[in-house]
Parts: structure tokens; C-alpha cells; sequence
């Protein structure tokens, strides 16, 4: 598949979502991670990745209270010139606790994460910075906009976005001269035709979050595979719809089932077939699935060799899902 151009950045097909190899971090008791992680592994896959043909890591100052952009750093530190950064800010969380300590906004405060994001990174600049607060209120956002139009004048981030799933939130951004992607979740078992929209029409990068339902795609969770007690997962927020009480979704489950020798076309795994989708879904479509094995990492590279579905293939899973 051929590299994505969204203003000045070229942009592969696909990209390495880091929120798993951040390891443990908490609010409270209550889990933000995806369990324990080896960081070696970590960068090793990242590396594979990258060799692989990926130019793109996401990767947030939250993840792993900040662990996940050490690992990052650590991985890319000889090929920095190479590599298309992004990581977000909105949220904070102390490296040493790995506690979340809340929301922060202001001007000095959004310098201050993006600073202590560079430091963990290793970097002295940001390719795309994104505002990390999906549902944050648009009337609010004037000033920090201000900032991020600061910070790049400064040279310390060369574009921004909104990880949002609200499209009027995406849209207000996507108008923007240095705004380059927009960060929403989207895969096979969740569209979203809205978002798809904005980013096309205002001709920005889609960064699909979630391109794996959060593991339900990757096959492993089809017959009860385990969750950690650290794992996001286990304890099933509100705002997750892909586990229930850390098992799968049965409902889901059985979508899958429905689509799955769609997916599978052609050899692909399910992953890859998810993955497929995608591109077929939309030009802007830059999936981020997570990883935290070489070989996952590279299970997902290799969907780019198989490429998008065809457009039957798209019309008969949007049958079998209505």
C-alpha cells in the first residue's frame, strides 16, 4: 500500500498504538493499563514495526503515567528523523505513582505536558500533538488552540489534532491550517460515519483508535482468554462496549462470527481483515492498533501486504451487520 500525504507529513498506511506498552497506571484502584509489559519486547516490536515499513507512533503522556513515551524514546532514538511522532496531552498523570492526577488545560499547563513529553521522548519537537479530551466542550477550547498555535510557532510541535468522537469537535479543529488528523475510534463492529466525513472533507488524517475492538478482533478473547487484574479491560468502564465484567461481548462476539470468512479472505487473519476494512472504509483511514509482541506488531505490518477489501466484500459485511 502506498504512504498517505496529509499536507507535509507522509504518513504510512498504518501505525503503532501505544497505549499497551505503557504498562499499569491508575485512578485510584481502578486500572487505566493493559496489564504488565516487557519493555524490551516493547522495543524490539516497535523496531519490527518500523522495518516493517511503519513511520507512524501514538503514543500519549498518560500511557503508563508517561512509561509508554520512555519506551518510545528509547526505541527511536537513532532513527528519530525517520519517524512520524504523535503524542496528546489534556490528562496528567505522576511517573512515580502512576496515578492520574486530573484534567489540565491552561496555557502553562499544556507547555509544561508537552515540555515533560519531549524529555520522556527524548525528542525536541512533536510531529502531531492532540488534545486528549474527547468530549471537552468546544466554547473552551479558543485558548487552548491559542497554545497549540504557539507551540508550533515555536517549533515545538509541527501540527495538532482532537482525539474526539464528536464531530463538531473534530470539525472545529480539522478547519484549521496546522491541524493535520483527527483521533477517533472506528473499526468493523463500530463505525463512524460522522467522523469519517469530517476528516475527508477537510482532507486530514483519520487515526482510527480502537481498529481492533480493543483486542475482541485479534481472535484471542473467542473462547475466554484471561484478563489481568491491571488490565482496563477487566473491570469494563462505561465507556467500554467491547467487555463486559472483563469478558467479551457476546453480542459482538457474534458479529464477528457473521463476518469472520470475510475478514479472513485471501489468508489474512481476523486482525488483518479488521484492518482491511478500514482502508476500504476511507482514503484518510490511518488505523493505530496496539501491540506488545513482535510478533502482533508484525501480524498487523503485514496487513498492508494483502491491502483493502474490495468494495463486494464491504457491501456484503454491511448486509450481514444490519
Amino acid at each position: 500500500m502506498d504512504n498517505r500525504r496529509f499536507g507535509d507529513m507522509e504518513l504510512s498506511p498504518l501505525g503503532l498504538g501505544c497505549w499497551a506498552i505503557g504498562g499499569p497506571f491508575w485512578e485510584g484502584d481502578k486500572p487505566l493499563g493493559w496489564g504488565e509489559v516487557n519493555d524490551k519486547e516493547s522495543i524490539s516490536a516497535i523496531h519490527a514495526g518500523l522495518d516493517a515499513g511503519i513511520n507512524l507512533i501514538d503514543t500519549a503522556n498518560i500511557y503508563g503515567a508517561g512509561h509508554s513515551e520512555y519506551v518510545v524514546g528509547k526505541a527511536i532514538k537513532h532513527r528519530r528523523d525517520k519517524v512520524i511522532v504523535s503524542s496528546k496531552f489534556g490528562f496528567d498523570a505522576d511517573e512515580k505513582t502512576k496515578q492520574m492526577k486530573g484534567v489540565f488545560t491552561q496555557p502553562h499547563e499544556i507547555e509544561a505536558m508537552c515540555e515533560n513529553s519531549l524529555r520522556r521522548l527524548g525528542t525536541d519537537y512533536l510531529d502531531i500533538y492532540f488534545l486528549h479530551l474527547n468530549d471537552h466542550p468546544i466554547d473552551e477550547v479558543e485558548h487552548i488552540q491559542a497554545t497549540l498555535e504557539n507551540l508550533v510557532t515555536a517549533g515545538k510541535i509541527r501540527r495538532y489534532g482532537w482525539s474526539t468522537d464528536f464531530a463538531d469537535r473534530a470539525q472545529h479543529f480539522a478547519q484549521q491550517d496546522n491541524c493535520s488528523a483527527i483521533q477517533f475510534e472506528l473499526n468493523v463492529l463500530s463505525d463512524n460515519s460522522e467522523l469519517v466525513a469530517v476528516c475527508e472533507r477537510n482532507n486530514v488524517a483519520g487515526f482510527n483508535r480502537g481498529p481492533l475492538a480493543m483486542g475482541l478482533l485479534g481472535g484471542k478473547y473467542d473462547n475466554g482468554g484471561t484478563l489481568s487484574e491491571s488490565d482496563v479491560r477487566k473491570i469494563s468502564p462505561d465507556w467500554m462496549k467491547y467487555f463486559h465484567d472483563g469478558v467479551p461481548s457476546p453480542e459482538l462476539l457474534k458479529k464477528l462470527g457473521l463476518i469472520r470468512e470475510i475478514l479472513t479472505s485471501n489468508g489474512r487473519t481476523v486482525s488483518q481483515g479488521a484492518l482491511a476494512w478500514l482502508w476500504a472504509r476511507s482514503p484518510n483511514s490511518v488505523p493505530i492498533p496496539g501491540f506488545r509482541t513482535v510478533e502482533q506488531s508484525l501480524s498487523n505490518a503485514k496487513a498492508m501486504e494483502f491491502g483493502p477489501l474490495a468494495a463486494s466484500q464491504m457491501e456484503e459485511i454491511a448486509r450481514l451487520l444490519r
